[in-house]
């Protein structure tokens, strides 16, 4: 019963974070990280992504155009980006290292060690993902704020706001949190697999005589 539990925990913990990580991917290149609040134009609105920047327009549609630089984003988004890409590396990297240490795997039966390391460090990796999603959108989100509520910007200029993207990155940067936990506390709750009774009593045939000898050469 409890290696069910166990096996279950792994598998939630790993589908977790393997939506996290979609998620991320999603999140990296959905062009709507800032919409353009425009009261007096409905018409049209504004988005900016990671990528490039988007005009919707009710007669004409949607027209992007990619930064023509990467040193032409703000600050923000720079480091935005860098650290997208690095979440979506290290949630794929735990994906793979993660997977190979699940106890429903029959591969690596005899090595119980090996693939609770995997599972702990699988765990730890989904962390950091968790952690490198959660921090650019958190500081996307409080520089928005801040302009948002900047006094010395006429009310008659149009104001940023939060994106769409912002929420799938927390909602990433939760997910592999969580399934990172769950992966780390299933693989420490488990134990070294009991030899067998076949095994066990193998091992006490061998050693008798040489026990009773007082001696381990087979010639006495």
């Amino acid at each position: 019963m409890a290696f069910v539990f166990r096996v279950a925990m792994q598998f939630v913990g790993l589908l977790l974070s393997l939506l996290g990580w979609v998620l991320s991917m999603i999140t990296t290149y959905l062009p709507q990280w800032k919409n353009l609040n425009l009261d007096l134009n409905e018409m049209e609105n504004w988005t900016m992504g990671l990528w490039q920047a988007c005009v919707i327009q009710e007669e004409v549609g949607r027209q992007c155009k990619a930064f023509d630089s990467f040193l032409a984003l703000p600050a923000e988004l720079r480091i935005s980006r860098i650290l997208m890409f690095l979440s979506n590396g290290l949630g794929l990297l735990g994906l793979l290292v993660s997977g190979s240490g699940l106890d429903c795997l029959r591969t690596g039966e005899t090595r119980r060690g090996l693939k609770k390391g995997l599972l702990i460090l699988g765990g730890i990796l989904f962390w950091l993902a968790g952690l490198s999603a959660l921090a650019p959108v958190s500081w996307v989100a409080y520089k928005t704020v801040q302009e948002f509520w900047d006094e010395t910007v006429p009310e008659i200029v149009p104001r940023w706001e939060f994106g769409e993207a912002l929420f799938l990155g927390w909602f990433a940067g939760l997910f592999l949190l969580v399934g990172g936990c769950l992966l780390n506390w299933a693989a420490c709750s488990t134990q070294a697999a009991p030899a067998s009774g076949h095994q066990a009593a193998a091992e006490t045939l061998t050693q008798g005589p040489y026990l009773e000898n007082g001696t381990t050469d087979l010639r006495t």
